[in-house]
């Protein structure tokens, strides 16, 4: 692996597939009385956060935990960069600090691969502007696979907001790095224009794809970074786009329904349908604690397997 993992597009077949099958090692430690390793003691892993986020900031917290790694948790709101220092003064600032892991997430496109440059230790990209989300790909990947018992060949629909999606962005490269085919469902105002670039289908109509798809992932309506309208109506878009009871019993028995969260119920997808047996969302946000601790595992503490 290389040193850094700032995009999926990084990731050779083999390097994905070393990440999850590391991750489905260490998701055993989660089943153990004491469950932490000592395998990153003595190393501090920095959560640099310029952006809200609950969810993936704990994930990369309670990851770096139980590698025994310590850990700094730095929110750009009533920090120093809130009286306006950069983001190249602020990494200098954890690298005088001996940051071995930063993981950042920032609202601008390439902060992460800035940011690369300017420390010595591993940067991971938890997020940036609207281009990548590398380990929510990774940990989607690897619900998949425990889940149908394979990637190479599934049928992935990825559907609602791709503009303004770094989620859909990173799961289209990685999927078809590992063997899946993706569709790409959502209203033409919703698709960016260099789509035809990316490697997978793009369809408009949700039902159609339904019947052929082996895993459909809904995205959330990013209402905060929408600044024109992309659609009629919030109603409008949840009778088209939403997946409701209707719509999941066009799916073929075996198919899984994911969700990256946060949702909004009673829009993209029906509160029922997300807690249905099908539904992997629960089980997608524990998953995303085995697949960050591999990718710190790998980046800080060695390249082989872990036992």
């Amino acid at each position: 692996m290389n040193r850094h993992l700032l995009s999926t597009q990084d990731l050779s077949q083999d390097d994905a597939l070393l990440i999850l099958d590391t991750a489905g090692e260490l998701a055993q430690v989660a089943d153990r009385p004491i469950r932490k390793l000592p395998t990153l003691r003595g190393r501090t892993v920095v959560n640099l956060f310029y952006e809200d986020s609950t969810r993936t900031r704990i994930s990369f917290e309670a990851a770096a935990k139980r590698l025994s790694a310590d850990v700094i948790n730095f929110s750009a709101r009533g920090s120093s960069v809130a009286k306006g220092e950069s983001l190249k003064d602020t990494a200098l600032t954890l690298e005088a600090m001996g940051a071995d892991a930063v993981v950042v997430r920032h609202p601008a496109s390439g902060a992460p691969h800035r940011l690369a440059g300017w420390v010595r230790g591993s940067v991971v990209n938890a997020g940036d502007g609207a281009h990548e989300h590398p380990t929510q790909a990774l940990l989607d990947a690897f619900t998949m696979r425990r889940r149908l018992g394979r990637l190479e060949g599934l049928r992935v629909a990825i559907v609602g907001d791709v503009l303004h999606s770094r989620v859909a962005r990173s799961n289209v490269g990685l999927l078809r790095t590992l063997g899946a085919e993706v569709t790409l469902v959502a209203p033409p105002t919703l698709v960016p224009v260099a789509v035809g670039s990316w490697p997978c289908e793009v369809s408009y109509d949700l039902n159609t794809v339904l019947p052929k798809s082996d895993v459909v992932m809904m995205l959330r309506v990013q209402q905060e970074r929408m600044n024109a309208a992309y659609f009629p109506t919030i109603r409008e878009y949840s009778r088209r786009y939403g997946l409701d009871s209707g719509r999941m019993a066009l799916l073929p028995e075996h198919a899984i329904i994911m969700h990256p969260g946060p949702m909004n119920r009673g829009i993209e997808i029906a509160a029922d349908v997300a807690d249905s047996v099908r539904s992997t969302i629960v089980e997608q946000v524990g998953n995303g604690v085995s697949v960050r601790m591999a990718v710190l595992y790998l980046l800080l503490g060695g390249s082989e397997a872990a036992q």
